[in-house]
């Protein structure tokens, strides 16, 4: 491992301890039922939605109240790992202010993790998913209103198509958009709330390039829905996507909001407008972008096949330029990383080394970390 990330590790890893959360049951459910969707519930009346202020990362520490750690196959001895021995991973949320502490979602299983650094962890959801080629549980999002309401929404593949749906705390799960196109692979894409009745959705192209640029399809399309109401229309915001599609939100409160995707002309990290991508960087010889998580002043996107992290410096208002990426090399540490999510001004990233040809694939795999990336070119 770098030592920069072993430095980054005890910088960001604080004492394991208790995060108050409330557990939604476990659940799996058929879709047919689910299609029918008359006893799960009402939607909910669009909450209030406030952001919780950035705390930085405590000091590090493996202090199990005075005993030594545990020992075995799932326990990986980076302080900066927080989740070990997962299925192959879809999208990650901090479930604590500080990052000490994950929801992940086991893409294949189709199961959402809680985990902290040495346990426990369970499953707070589940549902039913095809994880077929690369679909399954894909992202999701906790509710606005979380704490209040234990809603997850999540973006699933079905055995007829992509969708998004609402798991309610009774394990109950509510269809809210379906008939997204579903394809042998181009299936990843990414949920993220821009607001309580905003609901952003990226969809990858199904395997189907023609499709995206297809303004009667939802394959490769970056839109948003109201999920508050019934059969809510999408609202497009910008098509071509190709595979692998992730969104990755501003952590502040300016708005913003980057993707990165693979598409024909090669992997991109973009911006995303009113209407519309603007491409900041792009790689021809397609290393196989996997995700992405935006801080103060970097952008880092994940490289899993290349099993690297490439880091830029996040532009200033009003410029696009992020200047050349700064890579770091995760083939001796984590390996091939997929999605990930920023919190306490790092990121949390976890990895996909099961699902990529060529990882070499741990008793512990696969994992979610804590890291800080290493900022890219300086362009002031």
């Amino acid at each position: 491992m770098p030592s920069h990330s072993r430095t980054a590790g005890r910088a960001l890893l604080a004492a394991a301890s208790a995060v108050a959360v409330v557990l939604a049951s476990t659940s799996c459910v058929n879709f047919s039922e689910e299609d029918q969707a008359a006893d799960q519930g009402s939607f909910t009346a669009p909450p209030t939605m406030q952001q919780a202020p950035e705390q930085p990362p405590a000091p590090p520490s493996d202090d199990q109240g005075g005993g030594p750690p545990p020992t075995g196959p799932c326990v990986d001895p980076d302080p900066a790992v927080i989740a070990t021995c997962l299925a192959s991973t879809g999208g990650v949320r901090p479930a604590d202010s500080s990052g000490r502490s994950t929801y992940v979602a086991e893409r294949t299983t189709g199961k959402i993790i809680l985990s902290k650094r040495y346990g426990p962890q369970r499953a707070v959801a589940g549902v039913e998913v095809d994880a077929s080629g690369d679909g399954g549980l894909v992202d999701f999002e906790m509710s606005p209103t979380y704490a209040e309401d234990q809603l997850i929404y999540a973006l699933i593949t079905t055995g007829s198509d992509n969708r998004v749906v609402r798991i309610a705390p009774t394990g109950s799960v509510k269809p809210i958009l379906t008939g997204i196109p579903k394809g042998a692979t181009g299936n990843m894409g990414s949920i993220s709330f821009a607001s309580p009745t905003e609901l952003i959705v990226a969809t990858g192209d199904a395997g189907d390039p023609a499709a995206a640029s297809n303004p009667a399809s939802l394959a490769g399309k970056i839109f948003s829905i109201d999920p508050n109401v019934a059969d809510p229309k999408p609202d497009i915001r910008a098509s071509g996507l190709g595979s692998n599609v992730a969104l990755c939100p501003s952590p502040g409160s300016d708005g913003q909001l980057y993707v990165a995707d693979s598409g024909a002309p090669g992997d991109r990290l973009s911006l995303v407008g009113p209407r519309g991508l603007q491409t900041l960087w792009s790689w021809p010889d397609r290393p196989g972008v996997s995700g992405c998580a935006v801080g103060k002043d970097w952008i880092a996107v994940s490289i899993a096949k290349a099993q690297r992290l490439d880091t830029f410096m996040r532009p200033a208002a009003g410029s696009t330029s992020v200047g050349k990426p700064s890579p770091q090399d995760f083939r001796k540490s984590y390996g091939a990383v997929g999605r990930m999510t920023s919190v306490a001004g790092a990121a949390q990233m976890a990895t996909v080394n099961k699902a990529t040809r060529g990882a070499d694939v741990k008793s512990y795999d696969d994992r979610v970390a804590i890291y800080l990336p290493k900022a890219g070119e300086d362009l002031t």
